[in-house]
């Protein structure tokens, strides 16, 4: 492995010599000198070379000054002939300089070896369409802000596995090939499967985590890739993303999921802020918030009442439902009143909850909740319905084939805990965190009806 000094720990080293490597960000060639901006992961260096352009007949006449002139021209013309975004290696002379505008220091370059060199000209450049950027992902992502994103991602990721471990959860790997559907018959992609038939790619892993309530393990979390066939093209919806999910044993409500995922949320932030507030701030011009803890929590009838008599909007959905513009509009409201980023949503009619929702006896409504952040839903969590008898009245009542669910149905035959849980959108997260207008943005490589490369 190469042994380099990444660009973020050079200002704790003394003057002397060190290597660098990374990729070529700008050249400035000019006649007695020539610059060079280097970047890798970590940040950018200014590496600086005095230009030689011809050996001179005094150099000539001297073996050893000839062999000497000769190298400077030789890495004077490899400058001058570096294209952007070519990485190299430098090994040079660090300096520490406060008249150095890119972080007080430089090197100058002794040796400099092209471990792949770029094409001369880029095919994105910074004020390229998304689309155009999204087909050259890895030059996008090149940019600061944009790698960013990604390291939050990881500091995010870290911290709410560790608030789980801490708290005595089992981190599961669940299956993406289903025999049967995992949510509904809807928005489903399907292959052929050997001998055994078709196969469906997972829209979720809810199955399994209630499974895993059955096996006894009381707490369980996943952070993994789903999959729906959803035709559509806005800016929170992929066929492909990351869900985190969460479930738990032994609740009393759908209350006790809130209490977890409120403080798992929580302290996710926390980390973010601690670890990344600073650049988050410089790059995006956004203050990270740390949420206190409780959330607002609003059944949704009430949230309609909102809407109309404090917001005057009506949502236009037939089925009860909250619509984009609703969203924006209750989570406004929140903010201004409550000064919080979060809102949970509760109590929603059966006719538009999952089968498994668990519903209450008096009012019929299910007990469930959507979490808004930022003016977008970002979770659906509910009790599930664990007595078996309700579950299949449940699943008759929204007029499923019990044939249809019955390897699911047979968790629930010998003996499962009261439970509950929720899943998660990690992009959606993400671009409401960082002001983003496309989880397009906070998604490694994008899928969606119409993208399927990189």
């Amino acid at each position: 492995m190469t042994h380099r000094t990444l660009i973020k720990d050079l200002s704790a080293l003394p003057d002397g010599p060190v290597t660098v490597a990374g990729w070529v960000e700008t050249v400035r060639d000019q006649k007695k000198v020539q610059f060079v901006v280097l970047r890798d992961e970590s940040g950018a260096l200014q590496l600086v070379n005095p230009a030689t352009r011809e050996i001179s007949p005094e150099a000539a006449s001297d073996t050893e000054g000839a062999a000497a002139a000769a190298s400077a021209l030789a890495l004077t013309e490899s400058i001058s002939g570096l294209s952007l975004g070519t990485f190299i290696t430098v090994t040079g002379g660090l300096k520490h300089d406060e008249r150095v505008k890119l972080g007080g220091l430089e090197v100058k370059v002794g040796t400099l070896d092209v471990a792949g060199a770029s094409l001369p000209e880029a095919p994105i450049a910074a004020d390229s369409s998304l689309d155009k950027r999204l087909d050259y992902r890895w030059l996008d992502l090149r940019q600061p802000k944009n790698a960013l994103i990604f390291r939050i991602q990881t500091t995010l990721e870290h911290a709410w596995r560790t608030w789980w471990v801490d708290n005595g959860f089992v981190e599961i790997h669940t299956p993406k090939l289903m025999e049967s559907p995992s949510e509904s018959r809807a928005e489903l992609f399907q292959l052929d499967y050997f001998d055994l038939g078709t196969a469906y790619l997972a829209q979720s892993p809810q199955h399994f985590k209630q499974m895993a309530q059955a096996a006894g393990f009381g707490k369980v979390f996943e952070i993994s890739p789903v999959f729906r066939a959803d035709p559509s093209f806005t800016s929170r919806h992929a066929t492909e993303f990351m869900s985190v999910d969460a479930e738990i044993s032994w609740i009393d409500s759908y209350t006790d999921v809130i209490d977890m995922q409120e403080q798992l949320l929580a302290a996710g932030l926390a980390a973010v802020k601690a670890k990344h507030g600073d650049e988050i701030r410089e790059l995006f011009g956004i203050e990270v918030e740390v949420p206190a803890i409780p959330f607002p929590r609003i059944p949704l009838a009430e949230v309609h009442e909102i809407l109309k008599n404090e917001r005057g909007y009506t949502v236009p959905r037939e089925d009860g439902d909250l619509d984009p513009e609703g969203e924006r509009q209750i989570s406004a409201y929140v903010k201004e009143k409550y000064g919080h980023d979060f809102v949970f949503v509760t109590d929603y009619p059966a006719s538009i909850r999952p089968y498994y929702h668990m519903r209450d006896a008096e009012t019929g409504l299910t007990k469930s909740y959507d979490l808004i952040y930022n003016g977008t839903e970002i979770t659906t969590g509910a009790q599930r319905e664990h007595r078996i008898d309700e579950l299949l009245a449940n699943a008759k009542d929204k007029g499923l084939d019990p044939a249809g669910i019955g390897e699911y149905l047979e968790f629930f035959k010998y003996g499962i805990p009261p439970h509950g849980g929720f899943g998660m959108g990690l992009a959606r997260v993400l671009m409401l965190l960082l002001g983003e207008s496309s989880i397009r943005e906070t998604t490694l490589l994008f899928r969606g009806p119409t993208r399927l490369a990189p």
